[in-house]
């Protein structure tokens, strides 16, 4: 029996015991899904279109399985009745807990067993994604956190994940950048890089200002922007300069966040791959000249029937669709990619629409395998006044800044909290909570919606918070350093549970794969952080109630696995989202 996934255990036990009644041949498809917590913990609903095909009445045929399954062997694990028109519900017992606590022993087991979900498959994930010239601001926040999450997420579950940082370096920016560096002799050798980077910021604003009242500035902008893709000698010297600064001030802000990258290939490396893409799309006919743009039509869609997606503009220069089309091919033929994940916001929904059309008749054309194509797409980080969050004069507040203040809020909250730590143990702990909650507070939002940025409220160490659960986390911690005899640790044994605190812990523990299946599914970490956060608040209620260095040594024995096991699945959690577990705070 699949002792992970108590869906697939349920499964496997519904289908043996069917097996043995005679009205249940050719039963495949138990459906399982979780049930409402009054009813039970799953629930069977494939009886009932069963026996709809079958001539049958669904609650005569549920009560011949539930009977069938009260006399087996399986009903020390799951107590179970019928309800409604042939519903099962399934209630997990202290036997199910012990085996699931005692197969999955600890963390190492947990991740051995979740790595065979995805194992043999292939997922590049495209996330963070800034465009060079600027530096890096709230605005990214979210691709970046969002990203880093769900690459863990799938990574944990045994999928081969590529992680590609996709740089916007080949932009129509550049075309301004290049015209008012080299109309107003700007030199930008011997600057710090982030004077560099605010230095570009503000000409690139200059610029696009000029370029909308100037129609003279953006001919040459427009210009300046061919000759660098048609590979003009100055005009690449002074983007690889601009290039090697940026990319340098976006590592300073990946080291900081614990994200790493595999790839790095910006629009740049597709320049030369592009003129593939244009040749394939018009030699199938996909593509078509308009206005001296080649273009592609999505007539079967009633918006896109009429909204291009152009591939090539009219100067002849490439675009992100060309890129992006450029990416895809490349990923499905270098990679052998099943599936390419995007984590972008919201805007760009109807880009990502008409790129995964092209896609699929592109692909289709040429007899292509054709990957997973999947949009995750995020709404907007709120100031308090539900606002974009901005600076007071008004611009985007960088990410640095961001950064930097949120160590600094923590490190007082954790002053306040534990003056007994040492400097170095405050600073330690003031990173992780100050980074974490940043974090946390963005992927404990459904991603579809906006949230407001709230330093007290994802400082606080009430709620749904990271402080909350790094507590929570070290209070376990604090928990074993107390047991002086460790070997007593070694020798404790799973037994009975006596208690309904023990009860419901255990119960949320089991619920793991089950809610990381579903994050995954969705592309939505929110749903792993609501589950951590009860599971917190379950082992809060377990730890408040019940004497766990208790005398009797079974007792004893038993809520050290609890709190062992409680540890672990917290712990893997919080790795998932990408924050940095603390052993004490």
């Amino acid at each position: 029996m699949d002792w992970f996934n108590i869906v697939e255990c349920l499964r496997e036990t519904v289908l043996s015991v069917a097996s043995n009644v005679g009205a249940f041949q050719g039963f495949k498809d138990p459906e399982i899904r979780l049930a409402e917590e009054r009813f039970g913990d799953l629930q069977v609903n494939g009886v009932i279109s069963f026996a709809k095909k079958a001539g049958m009445n669904p609650k005569i045929l549920a009560e011949k399985l539930t009977d069938a399954f009260i006399r087996s062997d399986h009903q020390r694990y799951f107590a179970v009745e019928v309800s409604g028109p042939g519903f099962i519900n399934f209630r997990m017992t202290s036997n199910f807990f012990i085996n699931w606590i005692s197969n999955n022993s600890d963390a190492n087991k947990i991740q051995a067993t979740a790595s065979n979900l995805f194992k043999g498959k292939k997922i590049v994930i495209d996330y963070s994604s800034p465009n060079t010239a600027k530096q890096m601001h709230v605005g990214h926040l979210r691709s970046m956190i969002i990203g880093e999450s769900i690459q863990r997420m799938f990574k944990f579950c045994g999928a081969d994940v590529v992680r590609d940082n996709h740089i916007g370096d080949w932009g129509t920016q550049f075309g301004i950048l290049l015209a008012e560096i080299k109309i107003g002799k700007i030199n930008l050798s011997n600057l710090p890089s982030e004077e560099v980077l605010d230095l570009l910021e503000a000409i690139y604003r200059n610029g696009n200002e000029k370029a909308k009242n100037d129609s003279s500035f953006l001919e040459r902008a427009r210009n300046e922007l061919v000759k660098l893709q048609a590979g003009d000698k100055e005009n690449l010297a002074i983007w690889e300069q601009i290039n090697r600064v940026s990319y340098q001030a976006f590592d300073d802000i990946y080291r900081e966040m614990n994200v790493e990258f595999d790839y790095v290939l910006g629009e740049s490396f597709y320049r030369d791959k592009v003129d593939r893409v244009y040749g394939e799309l018009e030699e199938s006919g996909i593509a078509e000249h308009n206005d001296g743009a080649l273009v592609v039509f999505h007539r079967e869609h009633e918006r896109f029937r009429k909204q291009p997606f152009i591939i090539r503009k009219s100067d002849g220069a490439s675009n992100y669709a060309t890129t992006d089309l450029a990416t895809v091919l490349y990923r499905s033929e270098t990679f052998d990619a099943d599936e390419l994940i995007y984590v972008t916001d919201g805007r760009q929904q109807d880009h990502f629409n008409q790129l995964f059309r092209t896609i699929s008749k592109w692909f289709g054309h040429f007899d292509r395998k054709i990957p997973e194509l999947r949009h995750v797409w995020f709404g907007t980080v709120l100031g308090e006044n539900s606002k974009a969050i901005k600076t007071r004069s008004g611009e985007a507040i960088k990410l640095k800044q961001l950064l930097d203040e949120a160590k600094r809020r923590a490190y007082d909250v954790v002053s306040e909290k534990s003056p007994d730590l040492s400097e170095e143990e405050k600073r330690k702990v003031a990173r992780a909570v100050g980074l974490g909650a940043v974090k946390y507070a963005d992927l404990s939002q459904n991603r579809t919606h906006d949230y407001v940025f709230s330093w007290d409220k994802m400082l606080s160490f009430d709620g749904n918070t990271a402080p909350y659960l790094l507590y929570a986390l070290a209070r376990i911690y604090a928990i074993f350093r107390k047991i002086k005899n460790k070997a007593i640790l070694n020798e404790a044994v799973m037994t009975q549970l006596t208690t309904k605190e023990e009860h419901f812990l255990c119960r949320k523990i089991v619920m793991f794969p089950v809610m990381l299946a579903q994050a995954i599914d969705d592309l939505r970490p929110h749903l792993l952080c609501n589950y951590l956060y009860e599971l917190a608040s379950e082992f809060s209620a377990f730890y408040n109630l019940n004497r766990v260095i208790d005398e009797d040594s079974e007792v004893f024995g038993r809520r050290m696995i609890i709190c062992s096991r409680a540890l672990d699945i917290l712990k893997i959690g919080l790795e998932l989202l990408g924050l940095e577990p603390l052993e004490k705070m």
